[in-house]
């Protein structure tokens, strides 16, 4: 049998950092054994920086690639909102171009598995080719209860749609419908998703900035700008005197998996009191973390200490092109090693790996070097800064 041997400074194997080992796999990427520099023999590959198992990139939001550049950084979450619904009337061509760039950029780079919003199909083109694993999100979008099931109906099919496109590809990929954000999904919505995906991996925008939770205590709110811009003239949510993540989550208890994405504003209460739902509940929470994007739209970082200390499962996201200057999990672990200093690089590297893995449940092949696994191999460059996609 051929054999490839890859050495770097150091190894991580998905959860432990080792120095001199040699990773040992076949032609193809498969892994066949972990073994001491001095046992390895000859031909081995030596590189400098870190090798480990493919990125797994838990959020993102392929289909807006054609935004890159087009709304400036730190507007404020709200104007960057109706920026984002004004951006349209694209050519196709260039929106079939910028989403075939940007998924050649996260392959390069060593992202292996995608966890994928997407409000249409516009995708599935460039995703039926691909060689990165993708957990669609079709994400639905329903202000109102008056318009609950035609709205959750239409992403049905555009859920569908990608399903069917996607019918033959040669890697796994999954679809599930989603809700948007506690700003966007009225009560029925909820009911309606909650029902629609028992047992699925979903993903839900959380608490990104303080008006979300007025909305919910006291029903004024900042949103109520972008409400106008689709004719609402006041807020369609119920007030609860609640914060949005405690008015919200209670919707779900079909034992799902949901990825809390962005979390910039969630206080410690929150955290504390949505795992012990969770607990009591059968949900799985799994905070997932964009650094990048959050610095990108409001020069915020998110409780990552809170959330630390509250033992939650934490995974990594680029989240898109409108929201960040590349589609790199390197340079997202590199802002948080900058802005967090503390935080083992172990730890930081796990959530980039296996806990991704674990967390689109894509761990029986991806996220780690165990032995028969092909996780893709990539080698992080010494100061974080680049990734490269070895196998």
């Amino acid at each position: 049998m051929a054999l490839r041997k890859f050495q770097a400074q150091e190894l991580f194997d998905g959860k432990t950092l080792h120095a001199n080992q040699v990773l040992i796999t076949d032609t193809e990427g498969k892994v066949l054994d972990i073994v001491p520099a001095e046992q390895a023999g000859a031909d081995v590959e030596m590189f400098a920086g870190t090798l480990m198992p493919g990125f797994i990139n838990a959020h993102c939001h392929l289909e807006l690639s054609h935004l890159k550049d087009v709304i400036p950084p730190h507007t404020g979450l709200i104007e960057f909102l109706c920026s984002v619904v004004t951006k349209r009337g694209f050519d196709p061509a260039i929106i079939q171009e910028k989403i075939q760039q940007a998924e050649q950029e996260m392959y390069q780079n060593g992202i292996v598995a995608v966890g994928d919003i997407g409000n249409t199909a516009d995708t599935a083109s460039v995703k039926k080719q691909s060689r990165i694993h993708w957990q669609n999100f079709t994400e639905v979008l329903s202000f109102t209860d008056e318009k609950a099931e035609e709205s959750c109906l239409h992403f049905e099919g555009v859920a569908q749609e990608l399903k069917k496109a996607l019918a033959d590809c040669q890697l796994p990929h999954r679809t599930s419908l989603v809700p948007h954000a506690p700003y966007s999904i009225s009560p029925r919505s909820f009911e309606w998703i909650n029902q629609a995906t028992p047992g699925e991996v979903i993903s839900l925008h959380n608490q990104e900035h303080p008006a979300e939770d007025d909305l919910y205590r006291t029903g004024k709110s900042e949103y109520l700008r972008l409400f106008k811009m689709f004719g609402i003239e006041r807020s369609p949510f119920p007030v609860t005197g609640k914060s949005a993540l405690r008015s919200v989550l209670p919707y779900f208890n079909q034992q799902q998996t949901i990825l809390l994405v962005h979390n910039t504003s969630t206080p410690e209460e929150d955290i504390v009191w949505a795992e012990q739902y969770a607990k009591e509940t059968g949900l799985t929470l799994i905070w997932c973390l964009c650094i990048n994007a959050n610095l990108y739209i409001e020069n915020k970082v998110p409780p990552i200490e809170a959330l630390m200390k509250n033992s939650c499962r934490i995974v990594l996201g680029t989240d898109s092109y409108s929201s960040n200057w590349q589609l790199s999990i390197a340079k997202e672990l590199q802002a948080l090693r900058d802005h967090f200093p503390s935080i083992p690089k172990e730890t930081l590297l796990q959530w980039a790996t296996s806990s991704g893995a674990r967390a689109l449940r894509w761990d029986e092949t991806l996220g780690s070097f165990q032995q028969g696994k092909k996780p893709g191999i990539v080698l992080l460059s010494e100061n974080w800064e680049t990734s490269t996609r070895l196998l």
